[in-house]
């Protein structure tokens, strides 16, 4: 019988799939729409092999997903990043394997930016035009980081909300000035808008996750991008971070089978053509001997590991920080099309929090 998967889909993503063969995909979506189908699955036990996922989705999935620790290949095991592998625990126990880190670098047209901002204020006060998911986790991440880089923070030492702060009210003023320049389709872009608007010259920067670098080499502009250190402010720089990572659910049918494509997918042979592809994979020795492009990758490559060292900041360990999220960038875009305050927006987001953590 097939093994029964469902993966995240697109660009970034895509590549690694030709490692499949006799399985039956039964879902392959953005993160999203796959995390919906996943859930709506898993609840009425359908059965799914493997699932593609994030560590920060995880824990909300943990009542469906098994402990991978004791039937996982050490030697698998023991040759992924430390860091990725934490990022997969939920409470100690290792739900899903790390098939890559995502942090984002700054992309600029150096043909049409001459000074490069090197943070949000600089960035929100020029004429340059900045790229930027206008909606769900792109959109909160985005907020996330630049509050951080104020100083702020989203939740306090005990994991309460703490957004309701003077540092959250900026990042949502600078989002907005940043968005004014663009046009208001912005708030409908993912990822994917925000790499093909840098592509086509819609804009003059954005960020961009790893695996967005194969596209971006393709491009007919290849040769006006430069890679960049991301915005900071005056607590750091910071980017909004995780892993994606493959878990097997309880409703799989054929663990075994399972545990051999999972580790296909996540070791060496997976890994290099996620590296290939542009993507920091969870693999140690394959990202670090996979040769750069060209000394623009070379350089990429530097700047994404030094993100993964020094600036990586992650969500915390909720089963509902998904709902959280998506409460709050719901209140963010409503500023950005200004239908809010920033103040207001922020109150919203703090009050969603409250809700559905007291809800948990």
């Amino acid at each position: 019988m097939s093994l029964r998967v469902a993966l995240v889909g697109g660009p970034m993503y895509d590549p690694l799939y030709q490692l499949l063969d006799d399985v039956e995909i039964v879902v392959h979506a953005d993160h999203p729409t796959l995390n919906r189908e996943v859930a709506r699955r898993l609840a009425s036990g359908e059965r799914l092999d493997l699932i593609s996922t994030h560590a920060k989705y995880a824990p909300s999935q943990a009542a469906w997903l098994t402990p991978l620790e004791e039937d996982t290949d050490p030697a698998l095991l023991g040759a992924l990043a430390p860091r990725a592998l934490d990022l997969c625990r939920v409470d100690g126990i290792l739900l899903s394997v790390p098939r890559n880190l995502d942090v984002r670098v700054l992309w600029v047209r150096r043909d049409r930016v001459s000074d490069v901002p090197d943070s949000w204020e600089e960035l929100a006060a020029g004429e340059a035009t900045f790229g930027f998911p206008g909606r769900e986790s792109g959109l909160f991440g985005t907020f996330f980081e630049i509050v951080a880089a104020y100083g702020g923070r989203l939740f306090d030492g005990d994991g309460r909300p703490a957004i309701d702060s003077p540092e959250a009210i900026q990042a949502v003023r600078r989002l907005c000035t940043l968005a004014t320049k663009i046009g208001t389709d912005l708030t409908t872009w993912h990822y994917d808008q925000v790499d093909d608007a840098l592509l086509k010259g819609r804009v003059d920067m954005a960020a961009m996750w790893p695996g967005g670098f194969a596209a971006l080499r393709g491009s007919p502009h290849y040769a006006h991008l430069e890679p960049h250190p991301y915005p900071g402010g005056p607590a750091g720089r910071f980017t909004y971070s995780g892993c994606h990572s493959w878990a097997i659910p309880t409703t799989c049918g054929d663990r075994a089978a399972a545990l051999a494509l999972l580790a296909r997918l996540a070791g060496p042979a997976g890994a290099r053509l996620e590296a290939e592809n542009g993507g920091a994979c969870a693999h140690v020795e394959t990202f670090a001997t996979t040769a750069a492009a060209d000394e623009t990758d070379r350089r990429r490559r530097e700047l994404t590991q030094a993100a993964i060292a020094d600036q990586m900041i992650t969500y915390p360990s909720l089963a509902r920080f998904p709902e959280v999220e998506d409460a709050g960038w719901s209140a963010i875009r409503e500023a950005l099309r200004g239908r809010m305050t920033p103040e207001q927006a922020v109150t919203e987001v703090q009050r969603s929090a409250q809700r559905v953590l007291a809800e948990a």
